[in-house]
């Protein structure tokens, strides 16, 4: 289920909103990171960075989807890495990451309450998960789940300073003119559309930056490598789209491809570096192209090139 906060109070102190905010134990720090946080400063939209002054008024909303009322459900993971302090798994395409708009049953919440049992809780207040970053719906691959409360807050804070590296594959339509390029346009929610997000201009949105590489292309479909910066809701899928070359297989941001009608998204998280939370070592975890990938790539005649995600 999804909870909501509102949080509304005068500044005590001087110094960025999100400091300000939790050293008062007003709003949870992690919350400033959340996809659905709003804030504003003096009745103004206000990123969590704003400098505030004593006297000023601050609001901060923000969505919280927690385990309350669900069911564990003893659900098949792939893991790749688990000690006690994470669990790295390769996410199946089709698992939804945590519940909300009626989604209450098979996803990777009530899995993780199976595996874990109902005492399972990364937070102070025991209603948050141990999640600390997501994968849509129909996005395949490497995934970190923190199992306590300390590891959480501190990948949450890794996530948040974008130190974690994130690498994906994905095949997009169309052929590129540069073999590499970065696309740094910040994003903001569809008004006509409430589930897609769009690219907006400077001061609006989120800041969202994304790396692309072209491994291998039939002129037809290329096959990329992507790194993201940020960590924005459909970030890749709104950038590639927004450049001419959508995500084959889309179902929001692409139209239905002729030559691959039945195509899925193919989109797969491929690779996660992190430093552990406990131990500082760095760690990377990789998850193999899926079949879907393997047999499309085949299709193409660019089976070669599966191998550069090895």
């Amino acid at each position: 289920m999804v909870r909501h906060h509102c949080e509304r109070f005068i500044a005590d102190a001087a110094g960025r909103v999100d400091k300000v905010a939790s050293e008062s134990g007003i709003v949870p720090r992690p919350a400033f990171s959340y996809p659905s946080a709003l804030i504003r400063v003096n009745g103004s939209k206000a990123k969590k960075s704003q400098k505030v002054e004593i006297g000023d008024e601050v609001e901060v909303e923000w969505d919280e989807e927690v385990f309350e009322g669900l069911e564990a459900e003893d659900i098949p993971l792939s893991v790749i890495y688990e000690d006690d302090d994470i669990l790295v798994i390769d996410k199946a395409q089709g698992m939804v990451v945590h519940p909300g708009a009626g989604v209450y049953s098979g996803t990777l919440a009530n899995a993780l309450l199976s595996r874990y049992g109902s005492d399972f809780s990364t937070s102070d207040d025991d209603t948050r998960p141990g999640i600390v970053h997501r994968l849509d719906k129909d996005t395949s691959g490497v995934m970190i789940i923190a199992r306590n409360i300390e590891s959480h807050h501190v990948l949450q804070q890794e996530f948040a300073s974008h130190a974690a590296v994130k690498r994906y594959a994905a095949i997009a339509k169309g052929s590129f003119t540069r073999s590499r390029q970065i696309i740094d346009a910040p994003l903001e929610r569809d008004p006509r559309d409430r589930k897609r997000y769009m690219v907006t201009r400077e001061g609006r949105g989120k800041s969202a930056v994304t790396e692309l590489s072209v491994v291998a292309s039939d002129n037809r479909y290329s096959l990329l490598s992507v790194r993201i910066y940020t960590g924005r809701t459909h970030q890749i899928r709104v950038h590639l789209s927004s450049i001419g070359h959508p995500v084959l297989g889309d179902p929001i941001y692409s139209s239905r491809d002729k030559s691959f009608p039945d195509a899925t998204l193919m989109l797969h998280s491929c690779s996660l570096t992190i430093s552990h939370p406990k131990s500082g070592e760095e760690m990377t975890f990789h998850a193999p192209l899926p079949a879907r990938f393997i047999d499309t790539l085949s299709c193409l005649g660019l089976s070669e090139a599966a191998g550069a995600f090895k």
